[in-house]
């Protein structure tokens, strides 16, 4: 009987029981590893030993969970010696240090170098494998290492700083197991466990769970590709319909379509457009060294070059790219962008990028087909009724569900404030050309 903030009550069933559990699985179910964890007493690591020895799995990861996170001892002398002899029967052992030196009869080390002599022992003792776990010792540093009695292949990684540390131990012996089963080597499987374990504590804070010391992230790496049903981009573009709709009807936006736009404001909007593509192509940058993943550090990158190589070369043929200057409307929309790319929120970031890719998307599909050839504005209506942008967008879309479905609640309405601003000053951006004094 446990919460985040300890145990309450234990209660161990009869053994005949966890006899009759076990049985009732390996007779049924075809086993491709098994992970023991706390045991507890005498009789029940015996029957576990007497169970495996019948059935034979063919991959045992025994995580000997002996001494508390306080350092109390959580076995009588007995069952430390029924743990010791189980050992012998695991392929892989994972002690942390101080479960490691009850196993060894040794002190707790407090230098790595110690703990691997220690490993090393255990090792040689048992005749298995041992994942020896650095997370006990003093620094900023948390190496864990595959010992046997002749390698030791270490894996290093930093500490992370979380009290969020629940079920830690636990979670990598079982990861161990599972990757192992899949095929892959113990160095392999504990570079790969490692990588996961340390998201899982850098994400544990978000999952907002009890009062106390609460579990890690196991999802963490599952939870953006898991679809609910719902798109959160979606979402905010509904309720973004008075602003768009208000685009819509912003006369510069029916003079270019028509094609009746006056050319000198025309040519306005094209000098702060190009103003603004040089900072959201600096933006874009921005969320390429932000995104957690390689996939999407590709997409922006590539969509910041975009940005400068082919729609400001689009630009170019029409306005003199030197001597501009920002007008209020431009520099409120670079200023709003720029502040979200120091805030250090990714998510809020791509919230903020994406109204201007879905909003000049979806004009430009209404757009195209629409005009003939010799119109006024063509290249332009064309670009952004582009297949190739709206491929972008839809990716761009993606990325932006993800990061809400991982964000937090507080991150999720920055997203949303960050979102309808940008939309609310692509508004002002349109509006702009025809509404405020030009000189003649």
């Amino acid at each position: 009987a446990q919460n985040t903030r300890g145990v309450r009550e234990v209660h161990v069933p009869p053994t005949a029981f966890l006899d009759a559990q076990l049985r009732a699985v390996s007779d049924d179910v075809e086993i491709d590893a098994v992970k023991i964890g706390m045991l507890g007493s005498v009789e029940v690591t015996t029957v576990v030993a007497s169970w495996l020895d019948a059935v034979r799995p063919p991959l045992v990861v025994l995580d000997p969970v002996m001494v508390a996170t306080s350092g109390d001892r959580l076995l009588d002398a007995d069952a430390e010696d029924a743990v010791r002899d189980l050992c012998r029967r695991a392929d892989l052992v994972t002690p942390n240090l101080p479960e490691l030196a009850v196993l060894v009869g040794r002190p707790v080390a407090t230098t790595w170098d110690a703990a691997v002599a220690q490993a090393q022992t255990l090792a040689v003792r048992a005749d298995t494998t041992v994942l020896l776990k650095g997370g006990h010792l003093e620094g900023v540093q948390s190496p864990d290492a595959i010992v046997s009695a002749d390698a030791v292949h270490p894996v290093d990684g930093s500490r992370v700083a979380t009290r969020h540390t629940h079920g830690t131990g636990c979670s990598l012996s079982s990861a161990m197991a599972t990757l192992s089963a899949h095929g892959l080597g113990w160095p392999a499987a504990l570079e790969r466990a490692k990588r996961w374990l340390t998201g899982a504590l850098e994400n544990a804070e978000a999952l907002r769970v009890g009062r106390g010391n609460g579990p890690i992230d196991h999802l963490h790496e599952l939870r953006p590709h898991i679809d609910l049903g719902t798109s959160w981009a979606a979402e905010r573009w509904d309720a973004t319909a008075s602003t768009r709709a208000a685009v819509d009807d912003c006369a510069f936006v029916r003079g270019l379509a028509s094609g009746t736009l006056d050319r000198a404001a025309f040519a306005w909007y094209l000098e702060q457009d190009l103003l603004y593509l040089r900072a959201y192509s600096r933006v874009l940058a921005r969320a390429a060294a932000l995104a957690p993943h390689v996939d999407e550090q590709r997409f922006w990158a590539a969509a910041s070059v975009s940005c400068l190589a082919e729609e400001a070369a689009l630009h170019q043929t029409h306005v003199r790219a030197e001597g501009l200057v920002p007008a209020a409307s431009t520099l409120a929309y670079t200023d709003h962008l720029l502040a979200a790319s120091v805030a250090g929120s990714y998510a809020v970031l791509v919230a903020a990028i994406l109204p201007c890719f879905v909003l000049y998307t979806d004009i430009g599909a209404r757009w195209r087909g629409t005009f003939a050839p010799d119109h006024a504005y063509a290249d332009w209506l064309r670009a952004y009724g582009d297949e190739t942008f709206a491929a972008s967008s839809a990716e761009a879309t993606r990325i932006v569900d993800a990061a809400a479905r991982t964000a937090s609640a507080p991150e999720r309405a920055a997203m949303a404030e960050a979102y309808d601003r940008s939309m609310t000053l692509e508004r002002s951006f349109f509006e702009a050309p025809l509404g405020v004094p030009r000189p003649a």
